[in-house]
């Protein structure tokens, strides 16, 4: 028997993604990243889905606080959204975004970027949720 295994909060992570698409749509490429974090918090708060928008987590450095971080959006206290408005997405963004997973202890994320002609999504994963 075949089985078609989902990835992990597949059916959340297509409600996000779906709701960038629709402001990629409507807004296009062009605008400054704060813009399109107005629009999508519309957009997700349309889709129902409970967020944090520049959600503040800690940082530690051997169980002592040593700063905090934002990121863009959590989104039903299990995804991280971070997202960009860039020509092209770079290897820093994508190690930016993996860091906050690691550092909130998050095993999903999404990196969004609106500033490319068609918008550019990437899934993360956190690497110790990965099985062996």
């Amino acid at each position: 028997m075949i089985t078609n295994e989902k990835y992990k909060y597949s059916d959340l992570t297509g409600k996000i993604i779906g709701s960038t698409m629709e402001v990629h749509k409507i807004l296009g490429n062009g605008f400054q990243e704060v813009i399109y974090q107005r629009a999508l918090a519309k957009e997700l708060a349309l889709q129902g889905l409970n967020f944090s928008r520049e959600h503040v987590m800690p940082i530690f450095y051997k169980n002592e606080r040593i700063g905090t971080r934002r990121v863009d959006f959590l989104i039903e206290a299990v995804i991280s959204l971070e997202i960009k408005a860039v020509i092209k997405l770079e290897d820093v963004h994508l190690a930016q975004a993996i860091n906050y997973l690691e550092a909130y202890n998050l095993e999903i994320g999404l990196l969004i970027n609106f500033g490319s002609k068609s918008l550019e999504f990437k899934r993360l994963i956190n690497s110790k949720y990965k099985m062996s």
